[in-house]
């Protein structure tokens, strides 16, 4: 009995609303594991979809979940309901553009220094 009390049952919000899930993963999990499997199970006709696990941010009751965090760290006593589902959102980081890239680089180049005397 105590297995299934070790398992966390997750579902991942993505940002047009739709859901992963639900499914159910052992609370030693870690996120980036989670975010591992967003990215293996991303639906091939969304647009946008993250490229790498550093595209993807998972939040939970309102806080930005770290990599190296396992499942059970996250839980929040005050949103789980024993044998309900737990709702990660996920926003997936757009890559940088290139313009904004080349802007910040040109920047950096160009110092100016002035002194009053």
């Amino acid at each position: 009995m105590s297995g299934l009390q070790d398992q966390v049952e997750i579902k991942f919000r993505l940002i047009d609303g739709s859901d992963i899930g639900p499914k159910s993963f052992p609370a030693a999990t870690t996120v980036s594991t989670l975010k591992e499997t967003i990215l293996a199970q991303w639906p091939k006709d969304k647009e946008n979809g993250p490229r790498t696990v550093k595209d993807v941010k998972l939040i939970s009751a309102g806080k930005i979940l770290e990599n190296n965090r396992t499942v059970e760290d996250c839980r929040s006593p005050l949103c789980d309901i024993p044998g309900g589902v737990t709702i990660m959102h996920v926003v997936v980081q757009p890559p940088p553009l290139e313009k904004e890239k080349k802007l910040s680089d040109d920047q950096n180049q160009c110092k100016c220094v002035c002194v009053i005397l």
